[in-house]
């Protein structure tokens, strides 16, 4: 009888040892979830998107080429790559580098995308096809090109982009052309020229 009443005793104190010991091996558990999911996250902050600075440093200097080719001014060219973009984010930036929304036609490299646009004095969804290109500085020639040839029904239509001598001059004369359906366009470039100081890179 002893015998039995110490085996008893034994096992009802492992009981709560049994419990303790998953305990442990439970926290142990969730503390090692939270270090990797620390680590994730901190690999993650290291592959943030670029910053507005850095966008604006990536484009500046061929924007400054483009101005000594053929006029026009990189406040312009930034500034419009920052709104139609969305900093560079936008899918067709981002994943076909096309930075100012510029339309395909003919057997032009393309995709199909979503677009707003501004009709009737309302904003409409609408399937658009887009120009793909190699890279962001390709996309920032063509899209100098355009304001230097014009289009094909008007080879002078942004003539008055180029002769432009101030930003403010340059938008409204985007905005007259039609280069965009948004009734605020210049206003919105305008605003992002002055809120990110790029008149500066204007001047040699």
């Amino acid at each position: 009888m002893p015998k039995k009443n110490v085996q008893k005793r034994k096992s009802k104190a492992s009981i709560p040892l049994i419990f303790a010991g998953i305990l442990v091996i439970g926290l142990a558990f969730v503390f090692s979830l939270q270090s990797i999911t620390h680590f994730w996250n901190d690999g993650n902050q290291n592959e943030e998107a670029p910053t507005h600075q850095s966008f604006i440093d990536q484009l500046a200097p061929h924007a400054k080429e483009l101005q000594q080719g053929y006029g026009i001014l990189p406040s312009i060219i930034l500034g419009q790559a920052i709104l139609e973009s969305n900093w560079g984010q936008s899918q067709l930036a981002s994943q076909y580098n096309n930075l100012f929304g510029i339309k395909a036609s003919g057997n032009q490299p393309k995709v199909s995308l979503e677009t707003k646009e501004y009709v009737n004095e309302q904003w409409i969804t609408i399937q658009g096809e887009f120009k793909v290109y190699q890279s962001w500085e390709e996309s920032l020639d063509d899209h100098t090109m355009l304001f230097v040839n014009g289009t094909n029904w008007d080879p002078q239509l942004y003539a008055n982009v180029l002769t432009a001598t101030d930003y403010k001059a340059a938008a409204q004369a985007l905005q007259t052309a039609g280069y965009a359906t948004d009734p605020d366009y210049a206003n919105k470039i305008i605003s992002v020229i002055e809120t990110y100081n790029l008149g500066q890179y204007d001047h040699p």
